[in-house]
């Protein structure tokens, strides 16, 4: 059947550059979709691309069976408005799938849960849309050569249009859309895209127009609810929630406190009492870095500087120190001026940490690697050759502390090899759990044990809070000796680890609802929320 829009070849290769640039849109935003409660992790990130490939391959297998046996484009633009209209459904529907598989999941999976959940959560949401669009390239190749003689050209020219599609359907989105519009709108935009080929065929062809028009009304639905940028759909009052390049940003006050979460199910990354009083977090124990040095106001360097607890916990408790802070995500940064009244004295670089070491010259009496977000723990940041470099960057003197945010022993932990690395650099190491938390802050130096530095430093701390504080954490410094556990810049499986020691954090909080489940079902648990 002939159609006046196909006429030239103009149309179709205008349908598979926006095919690629879908595909690669619809990549990103499912990274962006599924951090803020699995984490932007490689593992993530690996979960979502080999989910894609397999939509994409199932795809390009039926798409070209399906052309040979009945070749009618209008086939394949139906399947394009389908795809669009899920893409577009993605922001609506999205968060309730992926809390429902993970709610489904919590009471049966013991182990990789993370995994399986990520995992489940990709095949339900996306790899439908995908198969649909994977078949937008044998079916075009069908309709667009027209003999052998020049179908190496035609299929190069398609493959190309897909190609540069691909390239702008990777940049748009990281560096246009969702910094600008958010997620669920970028799922939109590119849904919408799709929506207006499709139309512009059905139209010219005069033909399966209430097809059309069904998908343009639920479209238009998705359009109006699909507009939410909460993650979190069930806070109430939140300050603030909303995306960077980097992160999922999420802040809740209360009349106590400020805090500030990159993940919705779970993980806090900085807190700030209203009252400038200690957190009772693991800045508290990072405290005992500045008095170990013996200084009365020691140069700090903070990586990671989040919303400037840290750093504004050493201008209070060590007046006149010199306090720099470097922070990968500038978004932070400006909630910490707007929200955490991190103190104009400390001056905030944005950079990635490594970076900032490899390009300043400066020495500090204290570094803070603060770092490491919930699994999220940057390789880069946890070598061998990254401690040589902090260690490098320390005055004679200096302590390097480092919060390790996941309670996590026995052999072959992330903790055991991040200690072991460490003590590879540094003779003298100790560490000690923060009650209440799942943090451990560990501290090393060059000059002499930990535990003597701060019994020494104890005797010059004027403030009766700080000074009760710190003999609490001399009490549980623990010394550490190296083993053989290393990882380097060639070889950190940071992810894994960090995956194997947030499974059995949730398998640690999750217990007591799976007893409840066992003996009230869910009735029982739901009531433990307050529901039902």
């Amino acid at each position: 059947m002939d159609y006046p829009i196909l006429k030239s070849k103009f149309f179709l290769y205008l349908t598979e550059f926006f095919a690629g640039v879908s595909v690669m849109a619809v990549e990103l935003g499912a990274s962006r979709l599924l951090a803020p409660y699995f984490s932007s992790s490689q593992i993530v990130w690996t979960i979502i691309i080999g989910t894609i490939m397999i939509a994409m391959a199932l795809g390009n297998l039926y798409g070209g069976r399906s052309a040979d046996k009945d070749p009618d484009p209008a086939r394949l633009y139906r399947r394009i408005l389908i795809a669009a209209v899920w893409i577009a459904a993605i922001p609506v529907l999205g968060k309730y799938v992926i809390l429902g598989i993970s709610g489904l999941l919590i009471f049966t999976v013991s182990t990789n849960f993370l995994v399986i959940a990520a995992f489940a959560s990709c095949m339900v949401i996306f790899v439908f849309p995908l198969f649909l669009l994977g078949t937008v390239t044998p079916s075009l190749v069908k309709a667009t050569v027209e003999s052998l003689n020049d179908s190496g050209r035609t299929v190069g020219r398609l493959g190309a249009c897909n190609t540069v599609g691909s390239i702008l359907g990777t940049f748009l989105p990281t560096f246009v859309t969702i910094p600008a519009v958010g997620t669920a709108v970028t799922f939109l935009i590119f849904s919408g895209i799709l929506l207006l080929i499709a139309l512009a065929f059905f139209l010219s062809a005069k033909k399966g127009l209430r097809t059309a028009l069904l998908c343009v009304l639920l479209f238009a639905l998705c359009l109006i609810f699909g507009r939410s940028r909460a993650f979190a759909f069930w806070e109430e009052d939140l300050s603030y929630e909303g995306e960077s390049v980097y992160n999922y940003l999420q802040v809740k006050e209360d009349e106590k406190q400020v805090v500030l979460s990159t993940n919705v199910l779970f993980g806090v990354q900085s807190v700030m009492q209203k009252d400038g009083e200690l957190t009772g977090l693991y800045y508290d124990t990072a405290l005992a870095a500045p008095v170990m040095t013996g200084r009365e106001t020691p140069s700090v360097l903070v990586l990671g500087n989040g919303t400037g607890t840290y750093a504004g916990q050493c201008l209070r408790y060590f007046p006149g120190s010199r306090v720099e802070g470097v922070e990968i995500d500038g978004k932070i940064t400006q909630l910490a001026e707007s929200y955490f009244a991190m103190p104009a004295e400390v001056a905030v670089t944005e950079y990635d940490g490594r970076a900032f070491l490899q390009a300043v010259d400066s020495r500090y009496d204290v570094i803070l690697v603060d770092a490491y977000q919930d699994i999220t723990i940057p390789f880069q940041m946890s070598s061998v050759e990254f401690f040589e470099m902090a260690r490098d960057h320390l005055l004679p003197g200096g302590v390097l502390a480092v919060n390790m945010n996941m309670h996590s022993d026995g052999e072959g932990s992330i903790n055991e090899y991040l200690c072991d690395t460490i003590a590879s650099v540094f003779p003298f190491v100790a560490t000690a759990d923060v009650p209440g938390t799942t943090n451990r802050e560990l501290f090393a130096s060059m000059k002499s044990a930990p535990a003597a530095l701060l019994q020494a430093g104890l005797e010059q701390v004027e403030e009766p809070a700080l000074a009760a504080l710190l003999r609490r954490v001399s009490e549980r410094l623990q010394p550490y000796e190296g083993g053989a556990h290393l990882l380097s810049d060639d070889k950190a499986p940071v992810e894994l680890l960090g995956m194997r020691a947030i499974d059995r954090l949730i398998a640690d909080e999750m217990s007591w609802y799976r007893d409840l489940y066992e003996r009230e079902g869910l009735s029982g648990v739901l009531a433990s929320f307050g529901i039902g």
